[in-house]
């Protein structure tokens, strides 16, 4: 990636703003900042920031919120920050469409580290949702991928929406038909090569992957866990052009 990103930075500590956009900017970022919701959408309404870091911690609406909010109308990847250690904060941000979180205090460069591997991540998937493929859909179990558009259809034609790792996810099950993944697999096409499986958020990531499928974990249609093996596809798939 030669280009310049742009990450846009919502949290309503300065210090913490201020810290970020001098650290991402010597690291070739160009740097916007947000101190809460009403300042981080003008700044989408007039731009398309390639990663939003968003604090859970906010005046007037939370991250939450904020997220579930940008979810509406964009897939730009974004990172959660939370200064809770209960890692419900954090299993929560991952369930409303958050890509990735970070507790603070956090590095800077462990930051920059997840920053690096969602743009490397983002932007792996649009270039191949570019490439001329034979096969441009895949059905199964009523349900519709469109991979030149990223788009999950349901049986009505309606999009279903899709986050960036709920995408990369079941392309990674539509390629591996037959074989089960196994959660170190998950996570390093989630997080990158050299990340280490956290076990309750691969869980999390599976789960929202199958809520947006309707899948039932207990009674699988879909998805099927295979102990000690991983995760294995198991609706039956066709493809068309």
């Amino acid at each position: 990636m030669t280009e310049t990103k742009q990450v846009l930075v919502v949290d309503d500590d300065k210090d913490i703003r201020e810290l970020l956009a001098e650290y991402l900017t010597k690291n070739n970022f160009s740097v916007i900042t947000a101190g809460d919701g009403i300042e981080m959408d003008a700044h989408l309404a007039q731009t398309e920031p390639d990663l939003i870091i968003l604090d859970v911690m906010l005046p007037g609406d939370d991250g939450f919120i904020l997220c579930q909010r940008i979810r509406q109308t964009s897939m730009v990847p974004i990172i959660m920050l939370t200064a809770n250690s209960d890692e419900l904060d954090r299993i929560l941000g991952l369930e409303i469409g958050a890509d990735d979180y970070i507790a603070k205090p956090f590095s800077p460069r462990e930051l920059l580290a997840r920053i690096k591997a969602l743009l490397r991540r983002n932007h792996f998937v649009n270039e191949q949702s570019k490439k001329v493929v034979k096969d441009r859909y895949f059905l199964f179990a009523n349900w519709k991928l469109d991979t030149q558009n990223q788009n999950l259809l349901n049986a009505a034609g309606e999009v279903m929406p899709l986050t960036g790792a709920d995408y990369q996810l079941l392309s990674l099950f539509l390629d591996n038909l037959d074989n089960p993944i196994s959660r170190d697999e998950i996570c390093r096409a989630l997080h990158g090569r050299n990340a280490f499986a956290n076990e309750r958020g691969i869980d999390v990531h599976l789960s929202r992957l199958r809520q947006c499928l309707g899948d039932d974990a207990k009674f699988p249609k879909i998805i099927k866990t295979v102990r000690g093996k991983g995760y294995l596809f198991i609706a039956s798939v066709r493809t068309e052009n």
